[in-house]
């Protein structure tokens, strides 16, 4: 018997797989809930390159959070503000994976594009929530099209994401909420956040004629969560996606399309808490971090990481998807609803 004393394993140490989950290369072994899945590509931003770094610098600050449960002798993360702790099952019983980053074939955005769909349609295939970490807001497309079922999307954004293509630049990430809005098995999309002062009339008329909810800033504002709830269709499946703009543009200095008066993180996580409290998850993503422009202490691939963890650890207590995998969750429904929430 070895008398050689377990490993602390420090943030700083060793090879930061994603919350130090264990990492599938091949995805047709997987065998998880929830499966990590880095996409380092940013061939469709027209500004500041550096969005392909995130994946690996997002898998950094994640370990951050890993190291203190072992600590503790528990599995999961401790919510101070709700005194309870999430993922403890998930980590504790290894129910999450890194499946690594989707294989990039620069100068050939098709062949990127047919790596991503297929990498997110293993992953469905294996019964888990695709969390994916951009690269640029073009990649969301590659990923929402692998999905067969009918699903609802929310995003989150500074920017509606409806430009048509110009000069055949069809995977720019100005357009990927245009050709999802396309996919026959995407129902109600609800757009979150638009400001600034680089809107445009055309891509405004062209969402709000799709049907899509367009919920400003303003908007959000006046009507809080429930602006984004209330046009949600109950207990459906859902997609949130993330360009980390949506954030206040002092909050997200690595974001090269920040604007100014966007949402708190706190806003941005009860959101999505109430999001997928009564709907079930299925695939989220955070994009749009530029760790080239960030901070020397990474304060938006942490923001992005953290945000990423506490949407999971919320995800995995809805009804229907504790049902789909064959458990159940000891909480009152009073403890519950504090769960969710704050």
């Amino acid at each position: 018997m070895s008398n050689q004393e377990e490993r602390l394993n420090l943030p700083f140490v060793g090879i930061p797989s994603y919350m130090r989950s264990p990492i599938v290369q091949d995805l047709s072994t997987l065998d998880a809930d929830l499966a990590i899945l880095g996409i380092p590509s940013d061939e469709g931003s027209p500004w500041y390159p550096g969005a392909r770094m995130a994946p690996r610098k997002m898998r950094e600050m994640s370990v951050r959070y890993a190291g203190y449960g072992k600590m503790q002798k528990k599995a999961g993360y401790f919510d101070i503000e709700t005194g309870r702790r999430f993922l403890e099952y998930e980590m504790g019983n290894g129910r999450i994976a890194d499946c690594g980053d989707v294989d990039i074939i620069y100068t050939n955005l098709e062949a990127t594009y047919r790596n991503i769909t297929r990498s997110t349609s293993q992953i469905l295939e294996a019964g888990a929530i695709p969390l994916v970490m951009g690269g640029d807001h073009a990649v969301t497309y590659g990923v929402v099209r692998a999905y067969e079922e009918p699903i609802n999307i929310v995003h989150f954004d500074a920017h509606l994401d409806y430009r048509p293509f110009v000069h055949g630049a069809e995977y720019g990430n100005g357009s990927p909420m245009l050709k999802i809005g396309k996919l026959p098995n995407v129902g109600t999309m609800i757009q979150v956040g638009a400001r600034g002062l680089r809107a445009s009339v055309d891509d405004l008329e062209r969402t709000r004629e799709r049907g899509n909810h367009v919920i400003t800033m303003a908007e959000y504002r006046r009507r809080g969560i429930e602006s984004v709830t209330d046009a949600l269709p109950a207990n459906g499946k859902v997609y949130v996606s993330v360009d980390i703009d949506i954030l206040d543009l002092p909050l997200v200095p690595g974001c090269a399309s920040a604007e100014a008066d966007g949402l708190t993180y706190e806003e941005l996580r009860q959101t999505i808490f109430a999001i997928v409290a009564k709907n079930e998850l299925v695939g989220f993503d955070v994009v749009e971090i530029n760790p080239m422009l960030d901070v020397a202490s990474n304060n938006t691939s942490l923001l992005g990481t953290q945000l990423m963890i506490e949407t999971a650890g919320r995800a995995v207590l809805n009804p229907r998807y504790l049902a789909r995998k064959g458990r159940s969750l000891d909480l009152s429904g009073t403890a519950l609803a504090s769960a969710m929430g704050n």
